[in-house]
């Protein structure tokens, strides 16, 4: 090949270089992948706020309970689900494994189970509203059973996605291994 801006090779026009300049597919992959789960991970630490937000207006009662009604149970645990996604940030700059496993399995336990135990636990008052139209706890003047509803069903899908592209990811950064192993 000719040197920059020198003479050309005969035969090229200097453009037969660029199929060996293409990053690998599991490389862009891993970049657009990091991508997508960052931002599931601001939409989780969103929620996150407005739950905490929530419990501390309740309990510090700053506002009266008509307005915004203490929390249900299962938002205490779910306070834990920031853990995984920290892990899952802390995995990301030296594409570290491990932490990436723990904060699969951890949201699990600390994001996705608490969910599961809230749908159950509201269930009856969300029950009773549908049948009788009667709701005895509100979040400015909104149906408490409603509103928690919508955020459980917006956390799952967060945390349902953010498993499917750490799950991804995951198997992205074991074929780079692999790879490197393969060498």
């Amino acid at each position: 090949m000719a040197s920059r801006g020198g003479p050309r090779a005969a035969g090229t026009d200097g453009s037969d270089f660029q199929h060996r300049e293409r990053v690998a597919s599991h490389y862009q992959m891993s970049v657009t992948l990091k991508s997508e789960i960052k931002k599931l991970i601001y939409t989780h630490v969103g929620i996150w706020l407005l739950l905490l937000a929530q419990m501390c207006v309740g309990h510090l009662k700053l506002l009266p309970h008509d307005q915004v009604a203490m929390p249900y149970q299962w938002e205490y645990p779910y306070l834990l689900s920031i853990l995984p996604s920290l892990l899952g940030l802390l995995s990301f700059p030296r594409n570290n494994i491990s932490y990436l496993v723990l904060s699969m399995i951890s949201t699990g336990l600390f994001s996705v189970a608490p969910l599961i135990y809230g749908a159950m636990e509201m269930f009856p008052m969300a029950q009773q509203l549908y049948r009788h139209g009667k709701a005895y706890r509100f979040i400015f003047g909104f149906s408490a059973v409603s509103i928690m509803y919508l955020v459980v069903v917006v956390a799952a899908q967060v945390h349902g996605w953010q498993l499917y592209y750490s799950k991804k990811l995951l198997d992205s950064w074991f074929t780079s291994t692999q790879e490197k192993k393969k060498k």
